[in-house]
């Protein structure tokens, strides 16, 4: 059986528990061709040293390539003896090229690599929920579109408040998933940060030019300082920081939209596709999706707390305890790119029900406000014009009526400043389209968010 590259320090064989208990094999396996672009790369760069030949660089590769060719076959073993996918393609480098595969790791130690590995798995990844999150916006704003003219009741509290566009609630959640790619995109660039060449801890004694090497890997900028460089996981942090984030908003628009699509509310209904149906209950169509993404938020938060907690308190530099960052890690990406993926899909599928909108809105006195945004129109301080439009809610509830429907006259017993333009204001298309200041609900502005958040997706 091989030796591995610590037992001359040895007397002992590692126990197979400990053998068992260490491995991350099971889960670091997927960083393979991140471990292979990065050993090929240095491999190139201790070529350019002198340290290996040009003939040793051209075996060394090919045998990269071949291993990387078994692993993607199914054809590479696994085996907790190895510990993980560094020392697996390594042991598997000497036994294709024998001593030669050895002089690979010249400088080079498993805490600088494993840094390398999961920035450029993180640089690839953090793309591609970028591109996502643009997917989903551009779910959000064909709906908007579509239902461009839908009135529903604004909320505050959980209660009725003031109506809105259905368009204009869409296009809020537009917002927050832009924020949430503004936050990926400044991400990348503390990411892109080369950590290889740092050694183990204090650098390497070797030729290695680092920047050379970070051009042959894409990295823009190389660590400064090879202690940080081996123990920083901030960049990961901060991954799953914006992670939870936008876990917190997809599990926000899974609460609503379970909310609408019941019957109490009635404003919407999913698509039967994204739903589930009851093994004892007929009648049921449950929104199972939702609920599982309203739930995974949870999962995506507990990554974050557990990377937190396993470096609250590390000392520099590396320590073993690193090696339970990446199931988390790996499973938040995982989870936050099924989530925003089924989103999108559901959110085309979705059907709006405008009359039941359009009559929640009207109830509940949501034009309240704009009874007393009128008053102060003509004169009369808000404070007062509140009082007054309170009295007059309060007389229409008596009377089981809503302000509409409240006569001229009886409008005006409550104030001589009421004139026969006050239904313009109280309509309830009217009071969408009263609030027309920028970002408000009024359609022309919506319809310019729209305008705009398409170009933004067009770039």
């Amino acid at each position: 059986m091989a030796e591995k590259p610590w037992e001359g320090r040895f007397t002992q064989e590692t126990n197979e528990l400990a053998e068992e208990f260490t491995s991350s094999i099971s889960f670091d396996k997927r960083l393979y061709r991140y471990d292979i672009k990065g050993s090929m790369a240095y491999c190139e760069a201790l070529a350019k040293a002198g340290i290996v030949s040009q003939g040793e660089r051209d075996k060394i590769l090919q045998a990269l390539k071949e291993i990387e060719g078994e692993i993607e076959q199914g054809e590479f073993p696994l085996s907790a003896r190895w510990e993980d996918i560094h020392m697996h393609i390594e042991q598997r480098l000497r036994e294709k090229i024998g001593e030669v595969g050895g002089k690979l790791h010249t400088g080079r130690s498993r805490n600088d690599q494993i840094s390398m590995d999961m920035r450029l798995y993180l640089k690839e990844e953090t793309i591609g929920i970028h591109g996502l999150l643009k997917g989903l916006q551009a779910s959000l704003v064909g709906q908007a579109a579509k239902y461009i003219n839908a009135v529903m009741p604004g909320y505050t509290h959980l209660r009725k408040a003031q109506p809105i566009l259905f368009s204009h609630y869409l296009m809020a959640y537009y917002e927050m998933f832009k924020r949430d790619r503004e936050r990926v995109t400044e991400a990348l660039r503390r990411i892109d940060v080369l950590p290889l060449g740092s050694g183990a801890m204090a650098g390497t004694p070797y030729a290695i030019d680092r920047e050379y090497l970070g051009e042959l890997l894409g990295f823009t900028t190389v660590s400064q300082n090879s202690i940080d460089a081996v123990s920083d996981r901030d960049f990961v942090v901060e991954f799953l920081s914006q992670c939870a984030l936008m876990m917190m908003h997809l599990s926000r628009l899974c609460e609503e939209l379970i909310l609408w699509s019941a019957p109490e509310f009635g404003f919407l209904r999913l698509p039967q596709s994204f739903c589930t149906g009851s093994s004892i209950m007929p009648q049921k169509e449950n929104p199972d999706v939702l609920e599982l993404i309203r739930a995974k938020t949870g999962r995506v938060y507990g990554a974050l707390v557990s990377l937190l907690t396993i470096l609250r308190g590390l000392p520099l530099a590396y320590n073993r305890d690193l090696q339970e960052d990446k199931e988390p890690l790996f499973d938040a990406v995982d989870t936050v790119k099924a989530s925003l993926t089924i989103m999108a899909k559901l959110l085309e599928g979705i059907e709006v029900n405008q009359d039941r909108m359009r009559e929640a809105a009207a109830e509940g006195f949501t034009n309240a406000t704009d009874l007393a945004d009128y008053l102060v129109k003509r004169g009369i301080p808000f404070r007062k014009a509140h009082q007054i439009a309170g009295k007059v809610v309060k007389y229409a509830e008596e009377k089981g009526k809503k302000l509409e429907d409240l006569s001229l006259g009886e409008l005006r017993s409550f104030s001589s400043a009421i004139g026969e333009d006050i239904f313009d204001y109280i309509r309830i298309e009217g009071s969408v389209d009263h609030r027309q200041s920028i970002g408000g609900t009024a359609r022309q502005r919506v319809a310019e968010q729209i305008k705009r958040a398409q170009e933004e997706l067009a770039c």
